[in-house]
C-alpha cells in the first residue's frame, strides 16, 4: 500500500508530523534513473529508526553525486518535515513542484505543512496543484476535502459572529466540527 505522506487531516493537524514518517516507506515514490536503492533503504531505515541526522548526511552524500534526484530530494524534505526544519522543508519541496510539476507528492506535503500552520488557502492551493498534477491521486482528493470542511467551518464560524441570530448555521458549524473531530483508532 503506498502511503504518500498522506497525514489525515480529518484526525488532527497538530499530528501531521508523526503522519509524515509512514512515506518513507514508499521507496518508488519518485523515480530516479542510476540511483542505488540501497541508498534509499538506509534513508528510510536511519529516518524510522530516529537517526535523522545520519539521515540527512546520507541523503547529502548521495545528492552530492546526483544533485536533480527527486525521490532523494523528497526524502530531504521529510526529514525536514520530522525535525521541525519547516521553512526548509516548504523550500525543498516548493523547489520540487517547479522542477517536477507533474510530481503531486511534493504538493501534498506543502499542503500538510501549510495545513498546520492553519493557512488552509495555501494548503488548498497545493492539494488543488497535486489533484491536477495527477487527477488519479486519491489522498489529495480526501486532503483537499479536509480542507474545504476546515474553511467552511471558519466561514460558518464568522457568519454566526456576524449573526448570531442565524438559526441556519449552529447545525452547519457543529456538522463540520463532527467531521473534524479526531477519529478514534481501532
Amino acid at each position: 500500500m503506498p502511503y504518500l505522506l498522506t497525514p489525515r487531516l480529518t484526525p488532527a493537524l497538530s499530528t501531521w508530523r508523526s503522519a509524515l514518517l509512514p512515506a518513507l516507506l514508499c521507496a518508488g515514490l519518485l523515480s530516479a534513473a542510476g540511483a542505488k536503492a540501497d541508498d534509499y533503504q538506509d534513508v528510510q531505515r536511519l529516518i524510522k529508526a530516529g537517526q535523522a541526522s545520519q539521515a540527512l548526511t546520507k541523503v547529502d552524500q548521495h545528492l552530492r553525486a546526483q544533485p536533480r534526484d527527486p525521490q532523494m530530494r523528497f526524502l530531504k524534505g521529510v526529514i525536514f518535515s520530522d525535525t521541525g526544519r519547516t521553512p526548509e522543508a516548504i523550500d525543498e519541496f516548493t523547489r520540487l513542484t517547479q522542477e517536477y510539476p507533474e510530481l503531486p507528492e511534493p504538493y501534498n506535503n506543502l499542503a500538510v505543512i501549510y495545513a498546520a500552520q492553519s493557512q488552509f488557502d495555501k494548503a488548498r492551493a497545493a492539494l488543488e496543484q497535486a489533484v491536477r498534477a495527477n487527477p488519479n491521486y486519491a489522498v489529495a482528493h480526501e486532503n483537499l476535502g479536509d480542507i474545504y470542511v476546515r474553511l467552511a467551518s471558519q466561514s460558518y464560524t464568522r457568519a454566526l459572529q456576524l449573526d448570531s441570530s442565524a438559526t441556519s448555521l449552529p447545525p452547519k458549524l457543529a456538522l463540520t466540527r463532527q467531521l473534524l473531530a479526531p477519529v478514534a483508532k481501532p
